[in-house]
């Protein structure tokens, strides 16, 4: 059976599943589901959890109790995005001294960026932290999750993505991730800039139609420009494994894509230029093969008309011979007669000597 949506029903919000259908990745997303809209922070080592938690869009708003009316708006909005977007909140004075809020006041974390931001207009209604939210829903440098892939990938920029493949735990793929980290804080203000970061070990199954689709190996580190549409990509060319490219370098390779000097579209012209070249040499090839059976037409022509002449020459010489035959057989005859009158003259001169001699007899 093909599955092609899934949906979740929890506390009157339907939840869509869009993400990889793998048992293990759907259970982990039901445990997400089932767990409050709204994290509460109440001490230090909460506190760290929620530092850590640097690679998704998170936000945290500080209020005076669990029923506050601005409390309630900020939970109302995130059941509107639960569990994709990671709400927080606190209550004490002293947490919310170290994260630098005010009271009833929402700071809106962009992955990997060191520094929030503070949404404006406080206090705000659920509609207004909907609208701020779904305006600053794609972020500068994102990662791809398995529970929200086909969402992520959906989400182009004029039918583009700009790509990075990196193990985090690989050094080299550290490496390059944290030159990613410095590209993107440094580019955050740019609208037109979405970087999707992908870690292979999160995808074992999907590497090998990676590797073979995009032309590359993800035994090291790459960043490239993928058409979302046909898959055509360029990659950035590295000199080196052992040397990622800097900050510069890589700044200056995406500024190159965002102005559409490197375009995977261009792939699709030169493999056309190919094709068209291709197209030429066949037919140059056929032509020639056609030259080449006209010569061997004209020649076989040749070669039946030096055949008849010789046949007209072989029925020549046997008129000839028989015609010579005809001549000895009438010069045999000619001969024979010959010999036959010769005989016939011998015997009349032998009747002639028989006569004298009986002539002689009677005169004695």
């Amino acid at each position: 059976m093909l599955v092609e949506s899934i949906y979740i029903f929890a506390d009157n919000e339907i939840i869509e599943y869009d993400g990889e259908l793998a048992a293990d990745t759907i259970v982990e997303f039901l445990y997400d589901v089932i767990e409050d809209p709204v994290e509460i922070i109440d001490n230090d080592r909460e506190l760290k959890g929620f530092y850590n938690m640097d690679d998704v869009i998170r936000l945290v708003g500080y209020f005076k109790s669990d029923r506050s009316p601005h409390f309630i708006e900020y939970d109302d909005a995130a059941e509107e995005f639960h569990p994709f977007v990671k709400f927080y909140a606190t209550f004490d004075p002293k947490i919310a001294k170290k994260l630098k809020l005010k009271i009833n006041e929402v700071d809106f974390y962009e992955p990997f960026m060191d520094e929030p931001v503070t949404i404006p207009g406080k206090p705000y209604i659920e509609s207004e932290l909907i609208a701020y939210i779904e305006q600053h829903d794609r972020p500068t440098l994102r990662k791809l999750e398995p529970y929200s892939m086909y969402e992520i990938w959906e989400d182009d920029i004029d039918g583009e993505h700009i790509v990075a493949f990196a193990e985090e735990d690989d050094p080299d793929g550290f490496e390059f991730l944290e030159i990613l980290k410095e590209v993107a804080r440094d580019n955050t203000d740019n609208p037109n800039l979405s970087i999707i970061w992908i870690d292979p070990d999160n995808f074992p199954l999907l590497v090998p139609y990676w590797e073979k689709t995009f032309g590359i190996a993800l035994s090291s580190p790459q960043i490239g420009v993928v058409d979302v549409q046909d898959a055509d990509s360029v990659w950035m060319e590295m000199d080196d494994q052992d040397d990622m490219p800097t900050a510069d370098e890589l700044e200056q390779w995406i500024e190159d894509v965002l102005s559409g000097k490197i375009d995977p579209d261009d792939d699709d012209e030169d493999d056309d230029d190919d094709d068209e070249d291709d197209d030429d040499d066949e037919d140059d090839d056929n032509n020639d093969d056609d030259e080449d059976d006209d010569n061997d037409d004209d020649d076989d022509e040749d070669d039946d008309d030096n055949d008849e002449d010789d046949d007209d020459d072989e029925d020549d010489d046997d008129d000839d011979n028989y015609e010579d035959d005809d001549d000895d057989e009438d010069e045999d005859e000619d001969e024979d007669d010959d010999e036959d009158e010769d005989e016939d003259d011998d015997e009349d001169d032998d009747d002639d000597d028989d006569e004298d001699e009986d002539e002689d007899d009677d005169d004695e």
